[in-house]
């Protein structure tokens, strides 16, 4: 099996973590795996956000038994997960799977460029808990027999599918980001009008068709535009 050397211990747990957020939304979850040298990417679909996340992971050195150039495959994150060692800092690669739709349709490696407009972390976190206090009380309020998938569904859609202060990121973005430990840390940096300045471990991308919410923990991306549903594979 290919082993994996990651950087230290923390990124070890850190990984393992991510991999059990995503397979509490999804037991049967997979992730594609992206390394060369000492850089590796882990990108996972949590059901129901409509975005990737992608979780990037520092490697100690390149990998054992002769894969020395680069890494590209889709795995099972719950055998993923069981391979990891964080008292070794090592994960080894279980063998690929037949990836699922959204594995071909990933964001561009590069042409990144930063979009203004993003509030500052703790408006962010403000936004979030509103949508999600929203979603609780109108679902509650409810009569039991139109209490139905249909109608979650849309209540669902038409509170996550609103946009982030003067920019195209839909609420869902941050949901997930939330949902998957993205937004800890970076609080109380806004200025006076709520919305000078994200923190640096805040930062909103685009290119292309794609909206890219990074942090220090972690990436949400988000299709915008072109193909549509992330379950449209191009590979």
């Amino acid at each position: 099996m290919t082993v994996l050397h990651l950087a230290d211990e923390g990124e070890a747990a850190d990984l393992a973590a991510f991999l059990s957020r995503l397979l509490h939304y999804d037991r049967g979850a997979a992730v594609r795996l992206q390394a060369a040298g000492t850089a590796l990417a882990v990108f996972g679909r949590p059901p129901s956000f409509e975005v990737l996340a992608i979780r990037a992971v520092r490697l100690a050195k390149p990998y054992e038994n002769g894969l020395d150039a680069t890494l590209d495959v889709t795995v099972s994150a719950g055998e993923l997960l069981e391979s990891v060692d964080e008292s070794a800092a090592t994960a080894g690669v279980p063998g690929a799977v037949t990836g699922p739709p959204w594995a071909g349709v990933l964001p561009p490696r590069g042409g990144w460029r930063p979009v203004p407009g993003l509030p500052a972390p703790d408006v962010l976190r403000a936004l979030v808990g509103a949508a999600v206090a929203e979603f609780r009380s109108r679902t509650q309020e409810l009569a039991p027999e139109r209490r139905t998938r249909a109608e979650l569904d849309r209540i669902g859609r038409e509170i996550w599918s609103r946009t982030v202060g003067d920019t195209r990121l839909p609420v869902r973005v941050l949901h997930a980001a939330q949902s998957l430990g993205f937004l800890r840390g970076a609080a109380g940096v806004s200025g006076a009008s709520g919305a000078s300045g994200a923190s640096a471990d805040w930062r909103l991308f685009s290119s292309g068709a794609w909206l890219r919410l990074r942090t220090a923990y972690g990436s949400i991306a988000v299709r915008t535009a072109g193909l549509g549903a992330l379950g449209v594979s191009v590979r």
